[in-house]
This record gives structure tokens, sequence and C-alpha cells, in this order.
């Protein structure tokens, strides 16, 4: 099969892989329909590269149809239309029944001391193969993949696999009172459907970005805007739009890879550079994240607030604005989505006439697999106006 493959720092290619087979009783095989580029890829393509190894298989929004079902698959049987979560989960350990399928026992990576397995994300979660490929085999099938109605574009389903469970864990650990504001920082896809989100939910929302395409579409759908590149000081800017006080919660969509930290930027671009027994330790223990986007936050929630963190980030000594923090009294919430714990609740508001979250609209560019190398350098570099991308097997 074809399927879009890591080969070195900002370099993926297509290559012919061999055809995922059952290899666990409770194993499905899909063939993929659909499958998305994510922020998280952009990642791997420039940051955590030494825990990748030429070949591995990228890619973890896919959606599809079952072709072949193991003895132990559970419900899943052939010809089942299914959207598979980027996190493998069993759904009955210890963590599972508490909800924390991103800590599943079953699939945790013990070995790199990381949460459960996740699709196409490196060594660190697994070196489990991605589904930016034709097939994909999912290991938990009893579990993980949610079955969605047919006759409906892929569109309206595909980003229950990540970004639309993230965008909606995020608010829901922002704690966002009724009648009260949320700031989300970073309107990329993730961004953009946690501004939906609170939205949904009756919630005032201010977007914070600098991207001017980011900036319209969020403007486009009744959010008030911070542009980062026109304001020298977000944070007062937020409370001058609070009352003084600050947002009730804020959410970090950007993560690691934030502009305005000129240091840290410099030291995750040499990593990505460093033979990969050195590169590993700097990239995973000498905590240079670019935090400007976490303090900005910080800085923008008022006293008592929460700041929920979706964005990605990888580092443990990093500096963090602890009397900021203390002194405001500050609640923080962050991880990898437990994505299965609100499916269900989502897949009811896709099911709503009119497409109320704009899922169907939020892909910028539609292209075929093969051209997924060019795609990810587009929307790495954020030129063509790329918000999202979906390829097409």
């Amino acid at each position: 099969m074809k399927a879009l493959t890591w080969q070195a720092k900002s370099k993926v290619s297509v290559e012919e892989v061999p055809d995922p087979q059952i290899e666990q009783p409770n194993d499905a095989i899909i063939k993929v329909t659909s499958t998305a580029i994510c922020g998280s890829d952009l990642h791997l393509y420039e940051v955590l590269g030494a825990f990748l190894k030429p070949g591995d298989v990228l890619g973890h929004e896919t959606m599809g149809v079952v072709e072949e079902v193991g003895p132990e698959a559970g419900n899943l049987k052939v010809g089942d239309r299914v959207v598979v979560p980027f996190n493998i989960s069993c759904g009955s350990c210890w963590m599972c029944s508490r909800g924390l399928y991103a800590a599943c026992e079953t699939t945790q990576v013990r070995s790199q001391g990381k949460g459960a397995a996740l699709f196409g994300f490196s060594e660190l979660y697994g070196s489990v193969p991605g589904g930016q490929a034709e097939y994909l085999r999912v290991p938990q099938a009893q579990f993980g993949p949610v079955k969605v109605p047919e006759g409906v574009a892929d569109e309206r389903f595909l980003y229950l696999s990540d970004i639309l469970p993230t965008a909606w864990q995020a608010f829901k650990f922002a704690d966002v009172p009724e009648g009260g504001t949320v700031a989300v920082f970073g309107l990329g896809p993730v961004g953009q459907l946690a501004t939906r989100i609170a939205q949904y939910f009756g919630r005032r929302v201010i977007g914070v970005d600098l991207v001017p395409e980011r900036l319209a579409l969020a403007r486009s759908r009744g959010v008030e805007v911070v542009d980062l590149s026109a304001v020298d000081d977000v944070p007062g800017a937020i409370l001058d739009l609070t009352n003084g006080r600050g947002a009730d919660g804020t959410i970090d969509e950007v993560g690691m890879e934030a502009h305005g930290s000129p240091v840290a930027g410099a030291v995750l671009s040499a990593a990505g550079h460093l033979p990969d027994a050195i590169a590993k330790p700097v990239t995973d223990n000498m905590g240079v994240d670019r935090l400007e986007a976490l303090v900005t936050a910080i800085k923008s929630t008022r006293r008592g607030g929460t700041v929920s963190v979706s964005g990605v980030y990888g580092g443990e000594k990093d500096p963090m604005p602890m009397m900021e923090i203390f002194d405001r009294g500050l609640t923080m919430r962050f991880g990898q989505c437990h994505v299965r714990r609100w499916t269900d609740d989502i897949i009811g508001v896709l099911e709503e006439d009119g497409d109320v979250l704009g899922v169907e609209d939020l892909a910028t560019h539609r292209v075929p697999l093969t051209e997924a190398p060019a795609a990810y350098d587009m929307f790495q570099k954020k030129e063509d106006g790329c918000i999202k991308v979906i390829l097409k097997p």
C-alpha cells in the first residue's frame, strides 16, 4: 500500500510499504477514506525527529471502512464506517474505567515513561504505524473505533479522531461559568473548534493569533479577536475587554512551538540536526519549549480562573511564572485528550441540523495522499491560507 513516511527532519515522502495484517485477536484493519494533517504532526516534522526512524508511517486523524476484524474485536464488523481515535485505549483497565483513556494502562508506553500508545507518533508513544496511508491496523478495536452513520460527508465526523474532542476537552477543562468569557490562544484547527464549542455553550469568546487567515475565520463566526501582530500587551488587551479582570478561563492551543521565544526556538531547531543519541535527551529533558503562549494565557486569566492547556509541550525543566500562578490563585488543567470520554456527547452535536460547529467547512485544502509532502510543507509554513488539510488515499 501507499503511505506517508517520515524520512528526515522536514522531509516526508509517500512510499510503498507492506499492507497491515491482523496481529492480535482484538485488531481490525480499515480501508482509509479520509485522513488529516494535524498540528501535532508538525512536531514530528520539525522537532521530534530524533524519536523517529526513516520509513515510519505518520498520521493520527483517520476514518474509513472496516475491511477485516480479529475474533475479539467486539461488535465491530466488516463494512462498518468508523472514526479512529488517535490514542489507543482498551476501555477496561483502571485508568480507562475512570475515563482517563490517554493514560490507558494496557497500551501505556512504560519504556518511555509516557501514556497510552498513539497512532503515527514516534517511539515515545509506541511506534504504532499511522493512518496517512491506504490501510490502517487498529489495535484495541473492541473499544477504540467510533461507528458513524452512512450518507454524510467524511468531514462531518473525521475530526472526532482528535481535534474535535481535543477542543471539547479544552473547553470543558477551562471551566468557564455560564455568562463567562474564555480566551483562546492559537486559532489553528483546534483553536477554531474550541471557539465554536464555547459559542455553542453560550460563552463569550476572545481569540488570539497573528495569522490573518485564522483571525478572519474566527471573526467571521462572531469571535472577538486580538491580533498579536498589532498589540504589544496581549494580557492588557484582554483585561481591557473584561472590565480589568481577565478571562474566566483561557485555553492554550499553541504549545511548544509558539512564536516569541527566539532562544528556545533556536535550541529546538538545532536539536533537530543533532545525532539522535544527543538530540533525544535535549528534546525530552532540557526544557526548551517556547512558553510565550502559556505565559500570556496565565497573565490573561482572572484571579481564581482556570488555564486549560491542550497545546503540546515537551520539556521537563521549563521555567514557569510560579508567583503569577500562585498570586492569581489559578487552576491549571493539562493533558492529552481522552478522546472516547467525549465522543458520544459530540456525535449528538454533529448530528444536529445545520453543521452547528462548522466542521464541514474547516478544511481549506483537500488533496490526494500522493501530494502529502507538499501539503506538510505548506501547512508548516502557513502558506496559501492553509488552516487544515484533508488527505484522500
